[in-house]
């Protein structure tokens, strides 16, 4: 029987190979600012991962949906599809797909503004709003359980650093656009 692999720090290699873990076998050919980069992507990518499974086999949704849903409950008087599109961060033709489904399901409703008939407001049901709650919930609980090897102080510190790796982006980015 064969020992399990070690990293150069003698953890044990994991099972799954991420870009961040591929980048460790030849450190030096990385800067500092590349690894930080597919580290927080790595981070990012398992939570993903693991938040989607999570929805899909305990509510039968997808992350997209609780994201639409997220929105729609800060917004107690609906809000237009334009709106909504802009908020996700996608394009209205993704939204409309998605909204038709929750339509369908009984989550949300769709109606004409009476300012703009060309105009559609979208809006969490009661029956909506509830199954949101649930999932809401579970979600917390879920971020909460992922991220609970992390000290609160340490929560802290990583809030205020990727606060200031937010601001370099934005300002790089203005630079650029």
């Amino acid at each position: 029987m064969s020992e399990p692999k070690t990293d150069e720090r003698g953890t044990a290699a994991p099972t799954w190979l991420d870009g961040e873990t591929k980048v460790l076998e030849a450190p030096h050919d990385h800067g500092t600012e590349l690894r930080l980069w597919l580290r927080l992507l790595t981070c990012s990518t398992l939570v993903e991962t693991e938040i989607r499974r999570r929805l899909r086999e305990e509510f039968d949704s997808t992350l997209p949906r609780f994201d639409l849903m997220a929105q729609l409950e800060r917004a107690r008087n609906g809000m237009v599809l334009g709106e909504l599109s802009k908020r996700m961060m996608v394009s209205p033709g993704n939204i409309t797909a998605l909204v038709e489904r929750l339509v369908e399901s009984g989550h949300i409703s769709r109606t004409t503004s009476p300012a703009d008939r060309r105009v559609q407001i979208i809006a969490l049901t009661p029956f909506g709003r509830a199954a949101f709650k649930k999932m809401a919930d579970a979600h917390a609980e879920w971020i909460s359980e992922l991220f609970g090897k992390v000290t609160a102080k340490g929560e802290l510190a990583l809030l205020d650093q990727l606060g200031e790796l937010k601001h370099s982006i934005v300002a790089a980015l203005g630079k650029n656009g």
